[in-house]
């Protein structure tokens, strides 16, 4: 590996959403920073298996008002 190219690496602490602390190595910030997640896989819908029904303002609904007119047989 070449010299004074690679960051530093270096001790943080990962703060969960439900509190727990676990100690990592990571080059994001300086030795001793705190880094509090805002998503974590104990709460994102992505690794818990719970969906959510997100409305997205009837965008399903505006398009089928847009494009009405235009069919196969139109």
């Amino acid at each position: 590996m070449k010299p004074e190219i690679h960051p530093d690496y270096h001790e943080i602490t990962v703060v969960m959403t439900d509190g727990t602390e676990y100690k990592t190595r990571s080059t994001l910030g300086s030795e001793g920073d705190v880094l509090r997640l805002d998503i974590d896989p104990k709460t994102h819908p992505a690794w818990t298996g719970q969906r959510r029904v997100v409305d997205t303002g009837g965008r399903v609904a505006q398009f089928n008002r847009r494009f009405a007119g235009l069919g196969a047989n139109s």
